[in-house]
């Protein structure tokens, strides 16, 4: 069961909340509309009971709220809107990067791929689906933790009458099992057609609560709509005749030329009109919403809550469903004073329970990625090559196919590049948050990309040392292809660039929340800090460490072998180059930046 209890949103500059002291429940075995206009407050709503907007109140899922939930996907399923991910993600590795969140299985995502009717279409692109396969995609999202409760913002909105009734089915079929399902409407047709109980709200405020019967008893009368230059005279000459007969017939003057004729038909009112020759412009039958409008809202202080006005037919409780009439007890519990509701802090986005699958599966599902590495390899051999033929480059800068001209190698720099994708993509298509645009900072989120992109950064610095030795072997000979005495070292330095490379990207786009401001910080590391830290290494002053793992094992409490002192001095040898040097600092400070923007963003929330 769902029960929201006085949900109120914060306002905005001294306007009225968008939802005001909304409470109402949706019950297990039933399918529950929250109905109203567009800018009624519905949206508004389901994002209070998600926890996505400040303000005040409280929402119970099956007596917990969502914040005390452990695993949330199991317990509520949400389709808000279109289905967030990277437009070149395939169906199926969006649903299994969403399983990774979730933490079900990844056999999870084809199951529900047949559910929903997606089964020939698990490799298609996001970029390239309909609005109903995008529907059935979000929906598949909702159900992959085999949630009690679903929550779904105008789910029918831009359907086809077939998308429609598929859709209604799955979410009648979920309510049969017994689950919870709670959807917004914006035609009341609609919603009594589909729903077993109907919440309508206008203004933020609850209008009436009611089973789909009374609602479309009361709510939802048939009229037949006149438009007539004569229609004081026709109304005066329709009550006439149904006086005359004695039949009911009620008739509502809307303004000088428009009527809302209640119990007779289209047929009725324009023989009436034509017997006593009443000019007629227009004449249909409609459905309207015949409950009364509410008077403008005013601002209203914390306090208790008022009394609603409902309408003729809410004015007196209903009963519960599963009791006779006359014998339930009120649907909607007694709403606390609102100064007692606990305040509706937005909660963090969650990490993915499985967040080194979530980012092995983020990072391959796309072809970014693999373009990204053919066009690094592909700009290294050439380079390499080139550089060969002049026969002035260093052996080290040649496998690597670093001239001088340029800051850092293909390599370096396109792994900067998948670094900065790592958190860029993240804010750009948010997979991970209901609010599209928040990116969980939690550790272990941070170690996955941290190792993934490491691993991603040494794979592709090995495979370019590889390639760039095959094609000086197969243009030049064996001469270039050497390997160097000191070829440990090297590797170790060259390593070392390429990780910190993709960590400063990495960091940087997550402090900033953007890609390019991950390249700029790849790209600031030679540009910038390296020729200040030459000016600093240079210095006359300079004092060197050497002779510090003796030091080191004179004061520690542990004595470590004595190889280890080769490891460590090797360690400070890399530390002393300037592109070691800058790259520790650069990575010193940008961590420092990130845990510090994650503090204060946890203290903001």
């Amino acid at each position: 069961m769902l029960q929201a209890i006085g949900l109120t949103s914060a306002p905005h500059r001294d306007r009225p909340p968008e939802v005001d002291d909304l409470t109402f429940e949706a019950r297990p075995g039933l399918i529950t509309a929250l109905l109203g206009a567009p800018g009624s407050g519905k949206t508004m709503a389901l994002r209070l009971m998600l926890e996505l907007e400040p303000g005040r109140g409280v929402t119970y899922f099956r007596g917990r709220p969502l914040h005390r939930v452990a695993h949330p996907a199991r317990e509520v399923g949400t389709l808000l809107g279109d289905v967030p991910g990277h437009p070149a993600r395939t169906v199926r590795g969006q649903l299994r990067l969403m399983c990774a969140v979730a933490g079900v299985p990844v056999t999870r995502a084809e199951e529900m791929l047949h559910v929903v009717g997606l089964d020939g279409l698990g490799d298609q692109r996001l970029g390239t689906l309909s609005l109903g396969m995008d529907r059935r995609l979000g929906l598949a999202a909702a159900l992959l933790g085999d949630p009690h409760t679903l929550v779904l913002d105008e789910p029918a909105e831009g359907l086809s009458p077939r998308d429609n009734s598929w859709l209604y089915g799955l979410l009648r079929g979920h309510a049969d099992h017994g689950g919870t399902v709670l959807c917004t409407f914006a035609d009341p047709k609609e919603a009594a057609r589909v729903a077993d109980r109907v919440v309508t709200v206008d203004g933020g405020r609850l209008v009436a609560d009611q089973d789909a019967v009374a609602f479309a008893r009361t709510r939802l009368r048939p009229r037949v709509a006149v438009a007539s230059p004569h229609a004081v005279r026709l109304g005066t000459l329709v009550s006439r005749e149904a006086r005359a007969a004695r039949r009911s017939v009620e008739v509502v003057t809307e303004d000088g030329c428009h009527l809302s004729v209640y119990g007779t038909t289209c047929a009725e009112v324009g023989e009436t009109a034509f017997r006593h020759g009443v000019l007629v412009h227009r004449l249909t039958e409609e459905f309207g919403d015949t409950n009364p409008p509410l008077p403008p809202r005013m601002a209203v202080p914390p306090g208790p809550p008022r009394e609603v006005t409902t309408g003729p037919a809410a004015t007196a409780p209903l009963p519960a469903p599963d009791m006779p009439e006359g014998h339930g007890a009120p649907t909607n519990p007694p709403a606390p004073p609102r100064s007692s509701l606990p305040l509706i802090t937005p909660t963090r986005p969650r990490t993915p329970l499985r967040p080194l699958r979530y980012e092995l599966r983020r990072l391959l599902g796309v072809r970014t990625t693999y373009l990204l590495g053919a066009a690094v390899l592909v700009g290294s051999v050439v380079l390499a090559v080139l550089l060969g033929r002049g026969g002035r480059t260093p052996l080290p800068h040649l496998a690597a196919a670093w001239p001088g001209l340029l800051p850092l190698p293909p390599a370096a720099f396109g792994a900067g590049v998948l670094g900065a994708l790592a958190f860029g993509e993240e804010y750009r298509y948010p997979a991970l948050a209901a609010d599209r645009g928040t990116v969980p900072r939690r550790l272990g989120l941070l170690l996955a990309k941290l190792a993934v992109s490491a691993a991603a950064a040494l794979l592709l610095a090995a495979l370019t040392v590889v390639l760039d030795g095959q094609a000086l072997r197969l243009v030049y000979g064996s001469d270039l292809a050497r390997i160097p005495p000191d070829w440990p070292s090297l590797a170790a330095s060259w390593a070392g660039l390429a990780v910190g490379c993709a960590w400063a990207g990495l960091l940087a786009a997550g402090i900033f929340r953007a890609t390019t401001a991950g390249l700029a910080a790849v790209l600031a590391v030679p540009v910038l800090v390296v020729p200040l830290v030459q000016k600093a290494l240079s210095s006359p002053h300079a004092r060197s460490v050497a002779g510090l793992p003796g030091r080191l094992r004179e004061v520690a409490w542990l004595r470590w072998p004595h190889e280890l002192d080769g490891w460590l001095t090797a360690a400070l040898r890399l530390l002393a180059r300037p592109q070691g040097a800058a790259l520790a600092l650069s990575l010193t400070v940008l961590l420092c930046a990130y845990v510090f923007t994650g503090l204060r963003g946890r203290a903001r929330w």
